[in-house]
């Protein structure tokens, strides 16, 4: 058995859930990259808009690492939400841009320093705001992990592409036919076991 690399592990999970959520952007319109798909208005763009700040938050401010990164949706009296989409204005290179340069600082971070040095969530209240940046980088990656999810959805929605990367779904074998059979099967249990609720 080889060694682990804790620092290695953890970038290398971090980085899968951002190269997952970037992927979904390809081959996409600019409409695509941000029509609300849920109630709540979950769209493609809006999640890298979100996961750059969040990156750029944990992984930097809460060490005292300044990105310097205007983030004007996380300013005091911003729109709610303004976080999860993006305006006409924000183009889509631009945010794409800003994830990558989040990436950078964030990776920057982690490499300079101690996975247990302690920072300060400016955020959270005073009294709990401590923690390493094991857990930081955790955090990170729970959430990247989550909104690439989200991302994996929204792109089915628009045009029936899934898995992780191009050439790795992840999915069982079976073309449309197939993929539509198992759909309705699921369907009909569903309804099946609501009829014996």
């Amino acid at each position: 058995m080889t060694a682990s690399d804790p620092k290695a592990d953890l970038h290398f999970y971090l980085q899968s859930a951002r190269d997952a959520l970037l992927w979904k952007l390809e081959g996409l319109s600019e409409y695509d990259t941000r029509r609300p798909l849920t109630p709540t208005g979950t769209n493609l763009l809006g999640l890298i808009k979100h996961v750059a700040g969040v990156e750029l938050g944990y992984l930097g401010d809460t060490f005292g690492r300044l990105s310097g990164e205007p983030l004007p949706w996380l300013e005091d009296g911003a729109e709610p939400n303004a976080d999860m989409w993006a305006t006409a204005d924000e183009s889509r290179e631009h945010i794409v841009d800003l994830y990558g340069r989040a990436w950078a600082h964030s990776d920057a971070t982690i490499d300079a320093l101690a996975l247990d040095t302690i920072g300060r969530v400016p955020w959270w209240p005073s009294d709990r705001s401590e923690v390493t940046l094991h857990h930081a980088v955790v955090r990170v990656i729970a959430d990247t992990h989550r909104h690439a999810g989200h991302a994996d959805v929204i792109r089915e929605l628009i045009d029936g592409v899934v898995g992780m990367s191009k050439g790795n779904d992840s999915m069982a074998p079976g073309d449309s036919a197939w993929w539509e059979n198992h759909r309705s099967r699921l369907e009909s249990a569903a309804k099946e076991a609501d009829r014996d609720a």
